[in-house]
C-alpha cells in the first residue's frame, strides 16, 4: 500500500508540471460580464451630459467629472460590496450597562460618506452661488446613487432638510453650516466636538405610513413658553426612522394645537444624549448598507420648527 501511495503521488506531482499559469480551470468562462469600472459614468453618459448643458450647469463639469470617475472606480465598487456585505449592526448598551444607542458600520461605508460628502453631494445647491445649483447637485446624486445608493439616503435627507431649518432662521444659523460641511465625520458626539453632520428624518408610525396625518407622537412646550423656535418635550414611537445614526432629525409629532414639526438633536446642548431610544434596526431587502430603525421617543427635547398645526408643510418644505 505504501509503495502504491508513494507511486501515485509521484504521478501526481509530476503532473502539476504541466497546470497552466491559470490554475485548475475545468472550463473556460464565457458570456459573463465583466466588472462595469473604469470608465467615467458622467463624461461616458451621453444623455447625462447634454442635460448637464442644457441645464446651464458647465460650470460644475470639473466636479461633475472628478464624482463620475470616483464612483465608477474599482475602489468604491469594493467599498460598496463590503459595505453591502458587512451590514450596521446596533450597540443598545456598552460593555458597562450604559445605554449609549449607536450604530456601528464597516469602515467601507464611512469612506464611501467621506467620498461623496467631499464631492458636496448633499450640500452643493446651498453651497454655491452659480446658476442651476440644484441641477448639479441632482446630478451628483443620480451619480453617487451608481456607485452605492444607501449612502444616498443621509445625503439626500441632509440636502432636503436644509428648506425646513431656514423656516426657524435661529436655528438654521446653528445647524446649516454644520450640515453643509464637505468634511465628514463619524464620530459619535456633539455637534460641538465634529467638523461636520448629517440629518436623519422620523415620520412614519404604524399607523401612519403614507397618512401623516394619523400621527400619535405627542409634543408639549418644555416651558412656559411655546411657539416657532422653543422646546418641546416629544414622546412616541417611530416605525420607520431613517439614518438613526445622525446628528440631528426632522421629525412630527403632535401638540394641541395639531400635528407639527420639530428638529431633534441626537445631542443635548449639555452635551448629554437626548432620549431618542433605538429598540431595533430594520431588515430590509434593499438600502441594506444604510441602517433605519425603530425608535421611542422618552422624553426627548426637540425645537419648533414653523407654526405648530402647520408640521406637514413645515417638514416638506
Amino acid at each position: 500500500m505504501r509503495e502504491i501511495t508513494s507511486h501515485v503521488l509521484t504521478d501526481f506531482h509530476a503532473n502539476l508540471t504541466s497546470v497552466p499559469p491559470g490554475g485548475y480551470a475545468t472550463h473556460e468562462v464565457m458570456n459573463q460580464a465583466t466588472p462595469l469600472v473604469g470608465h467615467n459614468a458622467f463624461v461616458g453618459d451621453r444623455l447625462l451630459t447634454e442635460i448637464a448643458e442644457r441645464e446651464g450647469i458647465s460650470w460644475a463639469r470639473g466636479l461633475l467629472t472628478e464624482a463620475g470617475s470616483t464612483v465608477a472606480s474599482a475602489r468604491v465598487a469594493e467599498l460598496a460590496h463590503a459595505a453591502n456585505r458587512h451590514l450596521p449592526e446596533l450597540r443598545t448598551h456598552d460593555r458597562f450597562g450604559n445605554r449609549i444607542d449607536q450604530i456601528e458600520f464597516h469602515p467601507a461605508w464611512h469612506e464611501l460618506m467621506s467620498l461623496a460628502i467631499g464631492q458636496q453631494a448633499h450640500a452643493l445647491a446651498w453651497t454655491s452661488n452659480q446658476p442651476c445649483a440644484h441641477v448639479a447637485r441632482g446630478v451628483l446624486s443620480y451619480l453617487w446613487n451608481q456607485g452605492e445608493s444607501g449612502i444616498c439616503c443621509p445625503l439626500g435627507m441632509t440636502y432636503s432638510a436644509v428648506p425646513a431649518l431656514r423656516l426657524q432662521p435661529d436655528l438654521a444659523s446653528i445647524w446649516e453650516p454644520f450640515i453643509v460641511s464637505n468634511q465628514y465625520d463619524s464620530t459619535p458626539a456633539p455637534m460641538n466636538q465634529k467638523t461636520g453632520g448629517t440629518v436623519g428624518m422620523t415620520l412614519t408610525e404604524k399607523q401612519a405610513g403614507s397618512d401623516l396625518r394619523a400621527t400619535q407622537t405627542t409634543a408639549r412646550p418644555a416651558g412656559s413658553r411655546r411657539g416657532p423656535g422653543e422646546t418641546y418635550v416629544i414622546d412616541g414611537h417611530k416605525w420607520f426612522f431613517s439614518a438613526p445614526h445622525s446628528d440631528v432629525f426632522v421629525t412630527l409629532a403632535r401638540t394641541d394645537r395639531g400635528l407639527s414639526c420639530f428638529l431633534l438633536p441626537g445631542w443635548l446642548p449639555d452635551n448629554t444624549r437626548n432620549q431618542l431610544l433605538i429598540q431595533r434596526l430594520k431588515d430590509k431587502c434593499g438600502n441594506k448598507s444604510n441602517a433605519s430603525a425603530e425608535i421611542e421617543y422618552r422624553g426627548a427635547l426637540g425645537w419648533l420648527i414653523g407654526e405648530e398645526g402647520l408640521g406637514i408643510k413645515a417638514a416638506l418644505a
